[in-house]
């Protein structure tokens, strides 16, 4: 028997062969890493992502330009300009 070079991947066996120390191999073997069938969102779960982040757009935006929110801020920035003294 001679050397092989490093790195030299050659088999002395057929495709189909059974080789000592490895398992038999069958067609229906699925591989690892494969996703679940569920993985990520469909485009109904994004709709309705959508339409409940725009609603609380909404919400956020009513609260804010609320009366007492810009009453607060009014207050605030002009007592921040105000000089103290």
């Amino acid at each position: 028997m001679t050397a092989r070079p490093i790195g030299d991947v050659r088999h002395d066996h057929r495709p189909g062969d059974e080789v000592p120390g490895e398992t038999a191999r069958h067609d229906t073997v699925q591989p690892a890493c494969r996703p679940p069938a569920d993985a990520g969102m469909s485009t109904v779960e994004y709709a309705i992502g959508t339409v409940v982040a725009a609603a609380f757009a909404a919400i956020l935006y009513q609260i804010v330009t609320g009366d007492s929110v810009v009453a607060g801020l009014t207050a605030l920035i002009q007592s921040a300009l105000t000089p103290a003294f």
